[in-house]
């Protein structure tokens, strides 16, 4: 079992990376749908920087995450959850909705669709799928899929109590601006150190492996 032996919350500020936000004429689904169809040249970024990093998970698990474009008429948000409590792995966190891969799942993007229609009721003819972006491995042995899905409000949302405490959604001119992407450093009890990025918005600390897979979206669509 994974449990944190710190407060995310409170590990200070070390800085904050303070690009410029994603320009508002980006923030469309036609845009949006042409990025993703015919990215251009960049870079992810790899957020799980260690001092003396320990070696990676020579088999890590296969997972996926849908990262739902909530598009309303006033500017699209992005859907999270706030998992529960009592989950073996990232209990308490914000996330995606998501999980591993099943071996019925004949892709990630169709493990990212069925954990979003167990995890939150989204029913996967509500999502059009736009494109994914770079696996991210997790510090807690995942190998993760972010898909990239587009949906009309309002979308038909029902939580699972076992897994989601919270739905919520976050502007996406908030997400993608630099400005609000702070960067955290702590030490762990082996003597290793990790920094990671933090997007704090009103009530919820999105943290970890969610806000790396922010910042990767967020390279994306301002390259």
């Amino acid at each position: 079992m994974v449990k944190l032996t710190f407060d995310p919350l409170m590990i200070p500020i070390d800085a904050v990376a303070g690009e410029s936000a994603l320009a508002p004429d980006r923030m469309n689904a036609d845009w949006l749908r042409q990025r993703f169809a015919q990215p251009p040249i960049w870079r992810p970024e790899h957020m799980d920087r260690q001092v003396g990093s320990k070696p990676k998970n020579d088999n890590p698990v296969a997972a996926a995450v849908l990262i739902p474009f909530i598009m309303h008429a006033t500017g699209p948000t992005l859907l999270f959850t706030q998992r529960t409590a009592h989950l073996t792995d990232h209990a308490g966190q914000v996330s995606f909705p998501g999980g591993r891969t099943e071996l019925t799942d004949a892709s990630p993007i169709e493990t990212a669709l069925r954990e979003a229609e167990e995890e939150i009721g989204l029913p996967r003819s509500e999502v059009e799928v736009i494109g994914t972006l770079p696996e991210y491995f997790t510090g807690t042995g995942y190998r993760v899929t972010p898909v990239a899905g587009l949906i009309r409000p309002p979308a038909t949302l029902r939580a699972d109590p076992n897994e989601v405490a919270e739905i919520f959604e976050v502007p996406l001119i908030f997400l993608m601006n630099g400005l609000n992407h702070q960067l955290r450093t702590f030490d762990l009890p082996d003597g290793y150190r990790r920094t990671f990025y933090a997007m704090p918005y009103e009530r919820f600390f999105i943290w970890g492996a969610t806000a790396a897979m922010l910042r990767n979206l967020f390279h994306l669509l301002r390259a």
